[in-house]
C-alpha cells in the first residue's frame, strides 16, 4: 500500500513537472518615454530609433519593438514611446554590452550616442519595467487592417490603492478572466504586465489596439455593456481595487514593428 501511495505521489509530481516545463514563460517588457522640448529633438530620436536602434534590437534578437507617438502631442511635453520584449531577465541584462560592442549600431546612432551636453537629443527618458500576466504571457502583434496612420493604439495604466488591491485587480485579469473578455470582444490586446519598475506604483499596464478611433469608441461602449464584464466588476471581493488610471492614445510611427 505504501509503495502505491508513493508510487501515486510520483506519478502526480511528473505530471505537474510536465505541465509546468510546457507553460510559456512570461516575457519582461520595458517602456521608454523620450520626453522632448522641440521638434527638432523628436526628428533626431526618431532617426536614431529607425536607423540605429531597431535595427540593433533586431539583430540582438528581439523582433518585435514598437515605436508610437501620442495621437495629439501636447506641444510642452513631445513624447515618443518604445516598447521592447525580452524573452528573460538575462537577454534584458546583456542588451547594453551587445548594444556597446555592435558597430553598425555605434556607427549608424553616432549622431545620437555622441551629442553634447548643451545639444541633446531629448529633455529627458522616462524607463518603465514590466513582467508579463499569466494569462497573457507573450506579447502579440495586433491584426489590424487600416494604415497604420489611421491606427490607434491606447495604452493603460492603472494604480492600486495599495499592493494588495492590485494584486487583486492583477488576480481579476488572470483568475477573474477580464483578459477573456477582451478577447472575445476583440481588443487585439498587445500586452498585459504588472509593472516592477516604475513611477507610478503599484500600478499594471496593458495596451489595446483599434483600427482607427470610431472602432475605439463602439469597442469601449461594448464593454461597458457587456454581461461577463457587468457580472466580474460585480464581484464584491473585486470592489475598490484601482485608485487612478491613465490612458494614452497612441500612433504607431511607420518602422514600428507593431
Amino acid at each position: 500500500m505504501k509503495r502505491t501511495i508513493s508510487t501515486l505521489m510520483l506519478c502526480l509530481v511528473c505530471v505537474l513537472g510536465a505541465v509546468a516545463a510546457k507553460a510559456p514563460a512570461r516575457q519582461y517588457y520595458q517602456i521608454k518615454i523620450y520626453h522632448l522640448k522641440t521638434a527638432a529633438q523628436q526628428q533626431r530620436v526618431t532617426a536614431f530609433l529607425k536607423d540605429a536602434w531597431l535595427p540593433a534590437l533586431h539583430r540582438a534578437g528581439i523582433p518585435q519593438v514598437g515605436v508610437f507617438t501620442p495621437v495629439t502631442q501636447d506641444t510642452a511635453d513631445l513624447r515618443v514611446y518604445v516598447l521592447m520584449p525580452f524573452r528573460d531577465l538575462d537577454q534584458f541584462s546583456k542588451l547594453e554590452s551587445k548594444l556597446a560592442a555592435d558597430k553598425t549600431f555605434q556607427a549608424d546612432g553616432k549622431e545620437y550616442l555622441d551629442a553634447v551636453y548643451n545639444n541633446t537629443p531629448f529633455a529627458r527618458l522616462e524607463s518603465i519595467f514590466l513582467r508579463a500576466f499569466e494569462g497573457m504571457p507573450m506579447l502579440a502583434a495586433p491584426q489590424l487592417t487600416s494604415p497604420k496612420s489611421e491606427r490607434v493604439y491606447e495604452l493603460r495604466s492603472y494604480e492600486g490603492p495599495t499592493e494588495k488591491y492590485f494584486r487583486n485587480k492583477v488576480q481579476m485579469f488572470n483568475q477573474g478572466d477580464e483578459i477573456g473578455i477582451f478577447k472575445k470582444l476583440g481588443f487585439n490586446a498587445v500586452f498585459y504586465g504588472e509593472v516592477i519598475a516604475g513611477s507610478h506604483m503599484p500600478n499594471l499596464m496593458y495596451m489595446t489596439t483599434f483600427n482607427n478611433n470610431e472602432e475605439r469608441e463602439a469597442h469601449w461602449k461594448a464593454f461597458g455593456a457587456d454581461p461577463d464584464w457587468k457580472k466580474l466588476s460585480g464581484i464584491e471581493s473585486y470592489k475598490n481595487n484601482v485608485s487612478h488610471i491613465d490612458k494614452f492614445l497612441l500612433r504607431p510611427e511607420s518602422f514600428s514593428d507593431l
